[in-house]
């Protein structure tokens, strides 16, 4: 693999949700891992999160990962829906507006091993900056 002068983060990743069994113990372990890095934990009802990191519980136990892309506007939340349906993907939800928040567009694939892939965009905003650039000491 070649090395990179520098990479950007902050682009791809919207969030990333774990589906755990027991979510006091998950909370003492993520909790304890990211207070160590410096990234505080919020609670809510029945999952917290940290950042892009969305954790809960639920019946039945998927026991597979939840990854969600960013997506700039509905236009490409449906052309990743279309791609990834004709690359092998399975449905898990057609592109529509979900109940997340006033302005959440996503749509929902599984991937070949069962994880379930999201593209969402979360309306008209604007970003503070296009990604964190990160450079390589010289």
């Amino acid at each position: 693999m070649a090395e990179m002068d520098s990479w950007h983060r902050g682009r791809l990743i919207d969030h990333i949700q774990l589906v755990v069994r027991d979510l006091e113990a998950a909370r003492r372990f993520y909790g304890a891992a990211l207070a160590a890095l410096g990234v505080p934990v919020m609670d809510g009802d029945g999952y917290f999160f940290a950042d892009e990191l969305f954790v809960s519980t639920g019946e039945p136990l998927t026991g597979r990962a939840h990854l969600a892309f960013q997506a700039p506007d509905r236009e490409t939340v449906q052309r990743f829906y279309d791609a990834a349906l004709a690359a092998g993907g399975t449905d898990n939800g057609a592109p529509g507006l979900r109940p997340y928040h006033a302005d959440y567009y996503a749509a929902f694939v599984l991937d070949p091993d069962g994880n379930n892939i999201e593209a969402v965009y979360h309306g008209p905003a604007e970003r503070s900056a296009p990604s964190v650039e990160i450079r390589a000491r010289s």
